[in-house]
């Protein structure tokens, strides 16, 4: 299970997070401060799969942006790193050329992607055509 999804700018400013289990306020601000800051820190020569407490902290860095999920130890690590390389590329075909200013500007749309990406923690859809169908006629609908 996933339970939580960051994506941050190289200086560790987040663009988007997405809680997939409840935490309190303290304990998401903490979460994020301690996990942005191991991720960032880490150097090229290391794994972007580490241990974390009672779980597992995925990351993978595309561009600008620095993916990082944390992880059940029932998940597959791989499985992960995947699902980030398809969020990308499903919103680079949605949105254009995919930058940080995606995530300040359309930051509805990403969300919308996620959902249909990801059910209640867990990865519900990988068909592109799938995940976009829906999306597209939305946006097509409000014009």
């Amino acid at each position: 299970m996933i339970k939580y999804l960051y994506v941050v700018n190289n200086r560790g400013e987040l663009r988007l997070v997405r809680y997939y289990k409840h935490y309190s306020a303290e304990e998401r601000q903490q979460l994020q401060t301690d996990v942005i800051k191991l991720c960032l820190t880490r150097g090229q020569d290391q794994s972007t799969i580490l241990d974390y407490e009672d779980y597992t902290v995925v990351f993978q860095k595309f561009s600008n942006t620095v993916f990082i999920a944390g992880i059940t130890q029932d998940e597959n690590e791989l499985a992960i790193l995947g699902l980030f390389r398809h969020i990308c590329e499903t919103l680079n075909k949605y949105l254009g050329s995919l930058t940080e200013l995606h995530f300040i500007f359309n930051l509805d749309k990403v969300h919308m992607v996620l959902d249909e990406m990801i059910l209640n923690g867990y990865i519900a859809e990988t068909s592109q055509a799938r995940i976009l169908a829906p999306l597209q006629l939305l946006t097509s609908a409000k014009k």
